[in-house]
């Protein structure tokens, strides 16, 4: 194994370096520079050491996106602790199972959390504690309770005079293979599974991202962060990667709709957006297609001589929409409708699209965006092999293998989970079928548990059909499932442009229906959808924002 530096002395160093630079704003409130991360690690390290935590426990962490919780995290890393993230949007039985699996000591909550929760459900737990203040929900042991309420005075005892960069001294991890964080998937099927993520997974990750991004990003430079930090993929491109890199985040600490995304991305002028395909998709339809999608604008897209100055116009608009002051947009997590990626495409407009798993921490595949092969999820990333489960991976799909430094430890007490999942070589299997083409770009077929057979037993992938139809008239999403050997598609209508337009629910079937005839003159014939039932409400999704199939099948 490559030589891997140790990830807390990174954090460590990260502090020291930026001291006086603005580190971690919620979004319409306070803003910490570095000392005062700092110095909050600092009482937290001064609560645990005095409540009996040791070095190796488990510590989880639930609630949205803010200053403290990031804190928190930091906190029990470079305490020598093992953090847990937990999404916010699991509901209460979900979060007590995961508390009570992982063997969590303490637990930090947000205010929504700690509303819906059942402390007697986590008898484990040593104590609650609220964010943003850190006070004590509930306490089990006398040591917590003599810990919180004289912090600030064994605070003082330790740090007499003052607290400077030179008391900042963290614990730093045995190995690389130390296990630092243990992070449960959103999963679409059944109850997750505990990702057992060690230190040089984190480190791997924010290795390639400082390869891919280090010299377009400055020190000091803002970014918002919206995804989850409980999930990998906003955690290690949304705070890690800028927190070590000296950036300034931003978090948008209520629920980003696409109105304050838009107002955020106008304040704040980030120099890159992580996204998952939904936000971009929202952006595009309701700022920039009514926009364009006139008689004037189309005959002007059509004139070979100014097409190109049209088109780089449009482009303007697109990045005005992000802020003005992109680079790139990454988009993760599912793939892009195709309208959507064909326009951005020819307007030349900076987005890529990347491809990981919690397993990986999460990175598996990219390109920046003036190297993307469009429909693609890009390459295999520094650290990491990839390889198609094909006898010919340009043509015939077979399972998307991956192997190197980001990959988990494995499945927490979970060993057969494991042993089904990596293989004796190292191979992570990802569940994803895809091809390869000879420059190493990996393009997604779907999901290998979502594949459906056809009546002469051919492979049928939902997504590429449903990519199609979430691009017609009226549809917001859609999910093909398959009842006993027909294809029917569940609709969820876009309700607000319908009322708009004074549309009836026998207008919507109408819609529907002649969707349901132009769909099947595109596809094969197997592939036909027999029935199009429409959904009054948005299907459920994880908060990865992918549909739960398994509801609907």
């Amino acid at each position: 194994m490559e030589k891997i530096p140790s990830f807390n002395q990174l954090i460590e160093n990260s502090i020291i370096n930026n001291w006086d630079r603005d580190a971690l704003t919620d979004y319409k409130g306070a803003t910490l520079q570095y000392h005062d991360v700092a110095r909050k690690i600092e009482k937290l390290h001064i609560m645990f050491e005095n409540s009996g935590i040791q070095k190796g426990d488990k510590i989880a962490l639930c609630g949205r996106n803010s200053s403290q919780w990031a804190v928190a995290f930091l906190a029990t890393l470079t305490y020598g602790a093992i953090a847990v993230p937990i999404l916010h949007e699991f509901n209460a039985e979900q979060i007590h199972n995961i508390v009570n699996h992982s063997e969590a000591r303490l637990l930090f909550v947000g205010d929504h959390v700690a509303t819906i929760i059942d402390p007697q459900q986590m008898p484990s737990l040593e104590g609650i504690i609220n964010n943003p203040d850190y006070s004590l929900m509930i306490s089990r042991t006398d040591k917590l309770t003599y810990a919180r309420e004289h912090l600030n005075e064994l605070y003082g005892k330790k740090f007499p005079k003052y607290f400077r960069k030179e008391h900042v001294h963290y614990y730093k991890e045995q190995e690389p293979n130390e296990l630092a964080m243990i992070n449960y998937t959103s999963g679409t099927t059944g109850f997750s599974k505990g990702v057992m993520i060690p230190y040089r997974a984190l480190w791997s990750n924010y290795d390639f991202a400082t390869q891919v991004l280090g010299k377009t990003i400055k020190t000091g430079d803002r970014i918002i962060s919206m995804l989850p930090m409980a999930h990998m993929y906003g955690m290690a491109f949304e705070f890690i990667f800028e927190f070590l890199h000296g950036c300034h985040v931003w978090y948008l600490n209520r629920v980003p709709s696409p109105a304050i995304i838009a107002q955020a991305l106008a304040e704040i002028k980030p120099v890159i957006v992580i996204a998952v395909p939904l936000i971009i998709e929202k952006i595009i339809r309701k700022k920039v297609f009514p926009k364009i999608q006139n008689n004037r604008m189309r005959l002007l897209l059509q004139m070979p001589v100014i097409s190109k100055k049209v088109r780089m116009m449009i482009c303007q608009e697109v990045l005005k929409a992000f802020g003005g002051q992109l680079y790139e947009v990454i988009i993760g997590g599912a793939a892009l409708n195709q309208e959507v990626e064909q326009f951005l495409k020819r307007i030349d407009f900076p987005y890529t699209v990347g491809y990981g798993a919690t397993e990986c921490a999460p990175i598996i595949c990219y390109s920046d965006w003036h190297n993307f092969a469009p429909g693609s999820c890009g390459r295999a990333v520094v650290h990491m092999e990839v390889k198609i489960d094909s006898p010919d991976p340009a043509n015939v799909p077979g399972e998307i293998l991956a192997r190197g430094l980001n990959v988990m430890l494995g499945y927490y007490k979970n060993p057969e989970a494991t042993a089904e999942t990596i293989d004796k070589d190292g191979w992570y299997h990802t569940g994803d079928l895809g091809t390869m083409d000879s420059n190493g770009n990996v393009f997604i077929n779907g999901r290998s548990k979502n594949m459906l057979l056809g009546p002469n037993g051919q492979n049928i992938y939902p997504e590429e059909i449903e990519d199609k139809l979430n691009s017609m008239t009226m549809v917001v999403e859609s999910i093909v499932v398959q009842r006993d050997t027909k294809l029917v598609a569940l609709v969820y209508p876009d309700y607000e442009e319908a009322k708009n337009m004074n549309f009836n629910t026998e207008d919507l079937k109408n819609i529907m229906e002649q969707n349901r005839n132009g769909l099947n003159e595109m596809i094969p014939a197997y592939e036909k959808i027999s029935e199009i039932e429409i959904y009054e409400e948005e299907f459920a999704k994880t908060p990865k924002r992918s549909i739960k199939r398994y509801l609907y099948k």
